[in-house]
């Protein structure tokens, strides 16, 4: 998800999500929070395909839907339990083709229990037809839904962005990380004169009478929040990207009518972002589906192979779609690694939010790296650790005050920032691939997705390195405050002191330039004295490499927040 907002901002965007239309109830807890507690019945099930047939009526803001969801049974059960928003009408369930005993769906988690035990190894197909008024959403992406617009021409434009709520705001499905379907097929039929481009390869379009058509689409792995509905009258851009690694990646960009001069620009940076990727991390992933955009009317959202664009083609100094980059960034860190908790969320935003900076160094040089790591270093906070090492879900992660919110992607930009510094490019990039790809030598056809902790991206940085690093994780992860150091000087001397809220040392090496020299100071056990020339001009970490404690940030963010917002 794409977040560029102040955490004054963040705070007033606690619970909006659950709250109702007029007229309509509101979203129950359940379906509210995506990646909570498990049903145990869900836990003895494996997820293997869903195929899902949803008609969109643009004009009564309704869908109507049959999914056909596919298991295996881990251990026998007599219940298969699938969460879906309560708000639609069920009319009809069946497993195996047969009538269960009963189904029933109180709070959005729908229980249906069997006429008898299914036993382990069993592959139970259910087959649910429902439907009504999706959810609306309050303000995508940040609070999901759908969105019911219109196009300047006044023609229907309609997007989904689920995040932080989940799959089963409009299919259902089982709302948690690790439940991706080995496959999905979308069959989404639209009004006449509308197109609807979605996650994965299209295995064609089919004709009804009436003018309506339906989207056929296959998606290998999902995670289930990135599944997406887009429907408008939109043109298409495509072309074929050439890899280096020898295969050929289709491309397509879906925009609104009467933009194509600036769809044209937005285009031509889908290979040059390919090119950084592909020799920064390692090959793109999906290449035997796609590189898909869409253009939406929210901001943006990582929907595997069809990722939401909606920045109304802005320009920026740096040259490049900060928002195309960064949604495009999660086909790696995302979807082809996807941390299986919501309280790894970092692994997701932060590795996204640093490829914008190393892209800018790629594009550029350092300058405007540097640039664009010193905008990033006054929107931390630092009032929750990155990682608490319990289950979350994407609600508590995102926006529970005072939250992780905006630091999963600056805080998280800034440690891999201070991290690279420390071990070098070489193996900062073995560690990418190792987080990524569970390999150093990726190429097409030699991996698939996986899931990653917190925990293992930490050992592939000792395995990489040679060296034990848990000390400096439990700072920047696992702890809220900054590590501050703290710089004393005499006439010959110059004393530097790491202090943080850990007992453990904190031996981060520190930069110092003495008369534009630079020197790296070992900080063994955490301190270290250098001497230094009576009157010599001092300038500690002058290229700043390592996340720190600021007192100038600190003030100046205090002085932000006393400011009171003009009218």
């Amino acid at each position: 998800m794409s977040l560029r907002l102040p955490f004054a901002a963040l705070l007033l965007l606690s619970t909006s999500a659950i709250a109702a239309e007029p007229g309509k109830p509101p979203l129950s807890a359940q379906t509210a929070a995506s990646g909570g507690p498990l049903d145990p019945a869900q836990k003895r099930l494996t997820f293997d395909t869903a195929d899902l047939q949803i008609e969109v009526d643009a004009e009564r803001e309704v869908i109507n839907a049959t999914a056909t969801l596919a298991f295996t049974v881990l251990e026998k059960t007599d219940r298969i339990v699938v969460d879906l928003d309560r708000n639609y009408t069920v009319t009809a369930v069946t497993v195996d083709g047969v009538d269960p005993a009963s189904f029933a769906n109180p709070e959005g988690r729908m229980t249906i229990k069997l006429l008898k035990k299914l036993p382990k190894d069993a592959k139970p197909v259910v087959k649910i037809t429902y439907g009504g008024r999706p959810h609306t959403a309050v303000r995508a992406p940040w609070d999901g839904g759908f969105v019911w617009a219109k196009t300047p021409e006044g023609q229907p434009w309609i997007a989904t962005a689920v995040q932080n709520e989940g799959c089963d705001l409009f299919w259902p499905c089982i709302d948690y990380p690790t439940y991706e379907p080995q496959k999905v097929t979308l069959h989404i039929t639209v009004p006449k004169g509308l197109k609807a481009p979605s996650n994965g390869k299209l295995l064609g379009v089919d004709q009804i009478d009436d003018g309506r058509t339906t989207w056929n689409w296959e998606v290998a792995h999902p995670n289930p929040y990135s599944i997406a509905l887009n429907v408008g009258p939109y043109e298409e851009l495509n072309g074929s990207y050439k890899s280096k690694y020898g295969n050929d990646i289709p491309m397509f960009y879906w925009y609104l009518p009467g933009e194509k001069p600036k769809a044209e620009k937005l285009f031509a940076e889908f290979a040059p972002v390919l090119d950084f990727y592909e020799s920064t991390v390692g090959p793109y992933p999906f290449a035997s589906e796609k590189v898909g955009v869409v253009e939406t009317p929210h901001l943006g959202m990582e929907h595997q192979t069809i990722n939401a664009y909606g920045n109304k083609y802005a320009k920026a100094p740096e040259g490049f779609d900060w928002l195309f980059q960064h949604e495009f960034g999660h086909e790696w860190f995302a979807n082809q690694m996807t941390a299986p908790n919501w309280d790894d969320f970092w692994l997701h935003e932060g590795f996204t939010e640093y490829m914008q900076p190393l892209y800018g160094r790629w594009r550029e040089g350092d300058a405007r790296y540097a640039a664009m790591m010193l905008d990033m270093r006054t929107k931390i906070v630092a009032q929750s650790a990155l990682v608490t090492g319990k289950p979350q879900t994407a609600d508590e992660v995102y926006k529970k005050s005072p939250g992780r919110g905006g630091d999963i992607y600056y805080k998280g930009a800034w440690v891999l920032h201070t991290l690279r510094n420390a071990i070098g490019d070489a193996a900062f990039r073995d560690i990418l691939r190792l987080t990524v790809y569970g390999r150093t030598d990726p190429a097409p056809g030699n991996f698939q997705p996986l899931f990653r902790t917190t925990p293992e991206f930490i050992a592939y940085v000792k395995q990489v390195t040679g060296q034990d690093w848990q000390w400096f994780f439990d700072v920047y992860l696992y702890q809220a405050a900054l590590p501050r150091l703290v710089v004393n000087r005499n006439a010959t001397q110059l004393t530097l002191k790491w202090v943080t809220p850990t007992p453990k040392p904190f031996p981060l090496p520190v930069e110092v330039a003495v008369d534009d020299v630079v020197q790296k100071v070992a900080m063994t056990g955490g301190i270290a004295t250098i001497t230094v020339p009576e009157g010599a001009h001092i300038v500690v970490d002058p290229m700043a490499r390592i996340l720190k404690q600021d007192d100038a940030v600190d003030a100046f963010q205090a002085w932000k927040a006393e400011q009171k917002p003009a009218k």
